[in-house]
């Protein structure tokens, strides 16, 4: 089967402050009607462990999920007033995920190199 070698996922993990769990919650229809908008985006949903937020998501190549920074921007910085950032991954090849570097330092995110794997069409 073909592998998808330029897909690109994101892992951020957030923990609301104190009292915001809620309001950090409230968020989540916002975050999910733009990126329904993206013609890049593959699958991107959130999920919730105790008073933790995980959003799953992966786009087509760096520039989907690029776009896909672009457009949430705004309500990211809201976000990111509200919790902390507790770990951001970013997975794909090499040679997509070397394309987003530039500009992600300030999230200080890990890396996760693709190395071998499979896709199920249709399934």
């Amino acid at each position: 089967m073909a592998i998808h070698k330029n897909v690109v996922s994101i892992h951020p993990y957030f923990k609301p402050h104190e009292g915001k769990l809620d309001d950090f919650l409230a968020m989540l229809p916002q975050f999910t009607e733009k990126t329904a908008t993206e013609a890049g985006c593959l699958y991107y949903d959130f999920t919730l462990n105790g008073d933790v937020i995980h959003c799953r998501e992966a786009y087509i190549g760096a520039e989907g999920a690029q776009a896909h920074l672009e457009n949430v921007g705004e309500l990211l910085q809201q976000a990111l007033g509200i919790s902390d950032l507790l770990r951001i991954e970013l997975h794909g090849p090499a040679k997509e995920l070397d394309k987003l570097r530039p500009g992600l330092e300030a999230l200080n995110p890990e890396w996760f190199v693709f190395q071998a794997g499979l896709e199920r069409v249709g399934a």
